[in-house]
């Protein structure tokens, strides 16, 4: 470990991307997850790539890099596949965005308005008109807004195609190696970050841990790519502002006769249909901390939110429920790049983004790291001026 590039801490999808990349740049990388890798908030997710569908009017930093990220999706998509060997089930079918009222085909108006505004190739339809171009839509709903940049990717998939990728290139992925502390680097370039890591993982999902005998791993650069659990990593003062935000969630099993072929968003849930037959229902967004628990009410929630889109739902198997942890940053923007802390690079907060940024984070925040290896660490302290992409999203906002 002595000779470690880059260590990364965290195997979801911002992790391993930039493991990826560094090692793919001739770096010696080390990832550290505390569970399995993939297994978070990656897994959890239903795999959109919709940036219009998901536009805040106050969010035009975060719209613009998701738009930069989605161009960057079928090249990053192809490579992934060929270096894994493995399907990662890229899809442009296109996304509806509907209202299920009079008060919700308003808010998709003042939305599409926006998105107008900003140059999206989005179409106004009456729901007689969406129906007839995904016959699962129900005919009752007032209005939608058809989006063929909305596309989608089957998220585990990814995570398991890009740890082969991974570790195809290089990168030396230590699962069940929980992380306790990150120390910073000195004010001098030779004074090189460091790990505090402990081979009994905690629960993955409890919040909590028992930390055991600690090893320490020194590093060129560490990369803080967590997830939830950054703002919980011991030895970086102040703490990564990122709070966990509990998601739950639904999968269905469709039948030749009830197969949905497009991404549905609504007002309370999504449906995003996988080319396995599943048909993802999620997803609820619940300040709980590290609550674990798939509740009755919570079910009840998405199914009342996706039955009056498609009310083919009801008809349908239930295959799996479960949660999980979103990471927000305290104005619900990603933190990436150059943290204050020394030789501490940022690739977390991504909240309900991350993948869809999974390949502009890989490209941009590898790029960083690997800048400041290349100038041996000069700089570091983050003052240096950061890669343009990168910049809104200075963890460095929050002083």
């Amino acid at each position: 470990m002595d000779n470690v590039d880059v260590a990364v801490v965290g195997g979801g999808v911002a992790g391993l991307g930039v493991a990826w990349r560094l090692a793919q740049r001739g770096r010696r990388v080390a990832l550290f997850e505390r569970g399995r890798a993939g297994r978070g908030a990656s897994w959890a997710a239903a795999g959109m790539l919709a940036p219009d569908a998901e536009a805040g009017f106050e969010e035009l930093d975060l719209y613009a890099l998701g738009h930069e990220s989605l161009a960057r999706w079928p090249a990053f998509a192809a490579e992934v596949e060929a270096a894994s060997g493995r399907g990662v089930g890229y899809r442009t079918d296109g996304t509806f965005v509907v209202a299920d009222d009079r008060d919700a085909a308003r808010a998709l108006r003042r939305l599409f308005r926006f998105q107008t505004e900003h140059g999206a190739a989005v179409e106004w339809l009456t729901g007689d008109e969406a129906a007839e171009r995904e016959p699962l839509l129900s005919p009752r709903l007032p209005a939608a807004v058809w989006s063929p940049d909305g596309h989608q990717v089957d998220n585990r998939a990814l995570v398991d195609a890009l740890r082969v990728a991974a570790e195809g290139a290089g990168v030396e992925v230590h699962e069940g190696a929980h992380v306790t502390a990150v120390e910073p680097g000195g004010s001098r370039p030779g004074d090189r970050p460091a790990l505090s890591v402990t081979r009994e993982p905690g629960g993955a999902d409890s919040g909590e841990s028992e930390p055991g005998g600690a090893e320490r791993v020194e590093a060129g650069v560490v990369v803080l790519a967590a997830g939830a659990w950054s703002g919980a990593v011991g030895g970086l003062t102040p703490a990564p502002p990122v709070r966990p935000v509990k998601g739950q969630a639904l999968s269905l099993r469709m039948t030749d006769a009830l197969t949905l072929r497009h991404v549905v968003r609504g007002p309370d849930a999504y449906l995003v249909p996988k080319a396995d037959g599943r048909l993802v229902v999620g997803g609820t967004s619940e300040e709980r901390g590290w609550d674990a628990a798939v509740t009755a009410g919570g079910l009840f929630r998405l199914l009342e939110g996706a039955v009056p889109l498609v009310p083919a739902v009801e008809e349908m198997e239930l295959v799996e429920t479960w949660v999980g942890h979103r990471p927000a940053s305290r104005d619900h923007g990603p933190l990436l790049g150059r943290s204050e802390h020394a030789g501490v690079v940022y690739a977390t907060g991504q909240y309900r983004h991350g993948v869809l940024l999974a390949p502009v984070v890989a490209d941009e925040v590898a790029a960083e790291v690997d800048a400041l290896l290349e100038a041996g660490g000069a700089g570091w302290g983050g003052e240096a001026e950061t890669r343009p992409l990168l910049a809104p999203f200075s963890p460095r906002r929050f002083r």
